[in-house]
C-alpha cells in the first residue's frame, strides 16, 4: 500500500491574523484485489445482530438469511464471529477461521436463530470487542445491526462499552425499519469510525451486508493515524474528516510528545480522505515574518515495523503580508468543505425544526441547504432533500415542505447530511 499526501491552504496572513486553516488530502493505492476474496494481511470480521423480540417476523429471517450469505463470501484465509444480543448474549459463532467446515457448522447456529428479549447493545459490543481481541494484530472490523432504541437502564453500559471497544475495532452500524434512534446508532458509529445508514426494508439487508463486507474485507492498512507536529508558538484546534464523510476527530488527539498528537482515521483500502486542519499561532507575526505552523505525515504498523509517510511539500507554513489580495485569498478546497459542513448544519437544523412544528424555520433552513448541495454538485444529498421538500428553484434556495414524508427518508436525510461531495482538484 502506498500513501500520498498533499496539503491545500492559503499561506499568507493579514496584520493581527493567528489561525490557518488547510486540507490533507491523503491518498490510499497498492495492488488490492477486489471484494472479499481476497485480503491482505489477516482480517477479523464480527457480525453483531440485534434479536430482540421486535425482530420477529421477516426482520429476523432476513438478518438470518444476509448473515448465511455474508459468511459464504469470506475468504478462508479470514477470520470471523456471530454475536446476538437481546436481554442477553448469544455467541452463535464464536471467533473461527472461515473455511469451509467452519461456514458450514456457523451457518446453521445462524438458522437456529430466534427474537425474543429487550434490547442491551452493550453486551453486543463488548462481547465483540472480547473476540476481537483474540487476533490483536488483524485488521478488526464489525457489522451492527439493529432495530429499535437501547434499553434506558443499557446508557451507562454502552457508554463504558463504547470508550473500551474505541481503538479496538471499526464499527459499520445499520438501523432497519424505523422505530431506532438516529443519534444513538451515529454514537456508535462515530465512536468506533464506521458508518450509520438505514435500511428502510428487510429485503434490503442481505445487500446492505454484502457491501459493507466487501468495504471492510478490502481494508489492507490497520489504525493508520494522521499526525501533526507543531512548533511550541502554535497548538492545533481543529482536526476534522471531511470527505467522504464529517467525522470530528479534535478530541481524539493522542499525544506524542509536547509538539506532536496523532489522530486515528482506522483501516484502509484503496481510496481518498480529506481532511480539515486548523492551528493556532500564540502571538500574530510581523508584517514579513513566517512560520512553520504544522508537519503533517501519516504513521501506522506494517509486517516490518512502524512507517511514516513523510512529504516536506505538505508542510503547512504562514505568513504575515499587508497585501490584501494575498491574505484575502480562499482555498478553494476550504470553501468547499465550509460549505459542505454548513450543508449538513442546515439539514439537521431544518429537520429538527419541522419535528418542532416551527415549518417557517425548516423551510428556511432546508431552502438554504438545497441551495449549497447546489452549488457544490452534491447529487446524493439533493437527492434524498428531494424526498423531504419540493425544491422549486434549487440556485435560489426556493422549497417547499412536502405535507406527507415517509420517517424512513427523513432519518436517511439526517444520516446522509453528514456526507459530502469531493472537493475539486485545480490546477
Amino acid at each position: 500500500m502506498n500513501f500520498t499526501l498533499e496539503s491545500f491552504y492559503n499561506p499568507y496572513l493579514s496584520a493581527g491574523t493567528s489561525r490557518i486553516d488547510a486540507v490533507l488530502t491523503v491518498t490510499a493505492t497498492g495492488d488490492l484485489a477486489t471484494g472479499a476474496a481476497a485480503p491482505r494481511g489477516e482480517s477479523v470480521v464480527g457480525l453483531i445482530l440485534d434479536m430482540s423480540g421486535s425482530m420477529q417476523g421477516q426482520r429476523i429471517d432476513s438478518v438470518k438469511y444476509a448473515a448465511r450469505q455474508t459468511i459464504q463470501m469470506l475468504n478462508e484465509q479470514m477470520w470471523f464471529f456471530i454475536i446476538g444480543f437481546s436481554s442477553q448474549l448469544y455467541m452463535i459463532a464464536p471467533l473461527q477461521q472461515a473455511t469451509a467446515p467452519n461456514k458450514m457448522a456457523a451457518d446453521a447456529q445462524v438458522r437456529r436463530i430466534e427474537a425474543g428479549g429487550q434490547t442491551r447493545m452493550s453486551l453486543g459490543l463488548m462481547a465483540a470487542r472480547a473476540e476481537f481481541l483474540k487476533r490483536p494484530s488483524a485488521i478488526h472490523s464489525a457489522l451492527f445491526l439493529t432495530d429499535g432504541k437501547n434499553n434506558e437502564d443499557d446508557a451507562a453500559s454502552l457508554d463504558s462499552a463504547l470508550q473500551q471497544c474505541d481503538g479496538v475495532f471499526q464499527c459499520d452500524c445499520r438501523g432497519v425499519g424505523t422505530d431506532w434512534q438516529v443519534k444513538q446508532l451515529q454514537k456508535i458509529s462515530t465512536k468506533l469510525l464506521g458508518t450509520a445508514a438505514i435500511i428502510a426494508e428487510p429485503t434490503g439487508i442481505e445487500a446492505d451486508f454484502s457491501a459493507v463486507i466487501r468495504n471492510a474485507s478490502a481494508r489492507s492498512v490497520n489504525d493508520v493515524r494522521l499526525r501533526l507536529w507543531t512548533p511550541k508558538s502554535a497548538r492545533v484546534v481543529a482536526v476534522k474528516q471531511m470527505s467522504p464523510e464529517i467525522v470530528v476527530l479534535t478530541d481524539r488527539a493522542i499525544p506524542v510528545d509536547a509538539q506532536t498528537n496523532d489522530y486515528p482515521t482506522g483501516a484502509w483500502g484503496n481510496e481518498a480522505r480529506d481532511y480539515y486542519v486548523a492551528m493556532e499561532a500564540q502571538t500574530p507575526g510581523e508584517i514579513g515574518d513566517e512560520m512553520l505552523a504544522a508537519r503533517p505525515s501519516l504513521v501506522y504498523q506494517d509486517a516490518s515495523g512502524p512507517q511514516e509517510i513523510k512529504n516536506p511539500a505538505a508542510r503547512i507554513v504562514a505568513s504575515w503580508t499587508d497585501d490584501e489580495g494575498l491574505s484575502a485569498r480562499i482555498s478553494p478546497q476550504i470553501a468547499h468543505y465550509t460549505g459542505q459542513e454548513e450543508l449538513a448544519q442546515a439539514i439537521q437544523q431544518g429537520l429538527e425544526a419541522r419535528a418542532q412544528g416551527d415549518f417557517e424555520a425548516a423551510t428556511k433552513h432546508l431552502g438554504r441547504a438545497a441551495k449549497l448541495a447546489e452549488e457544490s454538485h452534491n447529487e446524493e444529498t439533493t437527492s434524498r432533500l428531494k424526498k423531504v421538500v419540493d425544491i422549486v428553484d434549487a440556485n435560489e434556495g426556493t422549497v417547499r415542505l412536502k405535507q406527507a414524508v415517509n420517517k424512513g427518508d427523513e432519518m436517511d436525510l439526517d444520516l446522509g447530511s453528514t456526507r459530502t461531495s469531493r472537493a475539486r482538484r485545480t490546477t
